[in-house]
């Protein structure tokens, strides 16, 4: 980044802290910031240090003439988006030309379209980057136990049930996340996302053990963007769903507010802990 000192940096963003983080950490090894905030997803008073614009989700000729005319080659996406229907998008001329180019892409899983996607802003001229090339730090980078707690034997074995599920529905690029209990998946995540998967779950509860949350990468999938992505809210949602513990992939997810989630997890009783996940304990047939 500091190679860069001073080029402009385009970013289009979602809801979460996140993209928040990842314009600060841009600023501060100044590159300068250019942001597209998504309406109804991101809050653009909290980008009021970098020039931006508001855009609906449909406006892609807009925010791409936007950051061109910024001088902005290189882009980051980043942050929360709930994907609307083909009639809701409502797409720019712009959007419009691109449309035909990303083809039935667009009807696919999020990986499938965020890889055409992404493959079109390089033929219009951007380089897309990762979020993690601004947030090295938040990166969980290796296995292990994050904070004071540890799984006993029935998480283990929920979290390798969770991560044949996971896997499975990465397969077909649906989603990232699967909550166990004592073998029982009680929610895999779809379009809905992490939240409201672990809002549906409470009341699914069973007597005995609390489940556990698994979230890793879909096999394959483009490391660029929409890498799985923990917080505050995550442990405070899986607490509030009776859970016992989360597992992420290590080397693959992020942790926003890092110093924050950890303690949230401890002082709620839960394990935190990043996996390997071709490590052959978590490969064993189930």
């Amino acid at each position: 980044m500091t190679e860069l000192a001073g080029a402009p940096l385009g970013m289009i963003v979602g809801g979460g802290l996140m993209p928040q983080r990842a314009a600060a950490a841009a600023a501060a090894a100044g590159r300068r910031p250019h942001v597209v905030v998504l309406e109804g997803f991101g809050n653009p008073a909290d980008y009021a240090a970098y020039p931006q614009i508001t855009c609906r989700l449909g406006a892609g000729g807009r925010m791409l003439e936007w950051l061109r005319a910024a001088g902005c080659r290189e882009l980051v996406l980043a942050g929360q988006v709930r994907r609307p229907s083909f009639l809701a998008l409502r797409p720019d001329a712009g959007a419009a030309k691109l449309l035909p180019r990303i083809g039935m892409k667009a009807f696919g899983g999020d990986d499938s379209l965020l890889t055409a996607v992404i493959r079109v802003l390089r033929e219009e001229g951007f380089e897309p980057l990762p979020a993690q090339a601004l947030l090295a730090e938040l990166l969980q980078p290796s296995a292990g136990q994050l904070g004071r707690h540890a799984p006993d034997s029935q998480a283990v074995r929920d979290i390798a049930r969770g991560i044949a599920v996971v896997r499975a529905l990465g397969a077909v690029d649906v989603g990232q996340g699967a909550v166990v209990q004592q073998g029982l998946v009680l929610a895999v995540e779809a379009i809905e996302g992490t939240d409201a998967m672990l809002s549906r779950c409470g009341p699914l509860h069973r007597e005995g053990p609390g489940g556990v949350l698994v979230k890793i990468l879909k096999p394959g999938q483009d490391r660029r963007v929409d890498l799985p992505t923990i917080g505050p809210a995550t442990v405070a949602g899986a607490a509030a769903a009776g859970l016992r513990g989360l597992a992420i992939e290590a080397n693959g997810t992020i942790i926003v507010d890092r110093a924050e989630t950890i303690a949230a997890a401890d002082a709620a009783g839960l394990f935190l802990l990043a996996i390997d996940v071709q490590a052959p304990a978590w490969n064993e047939p189930l």
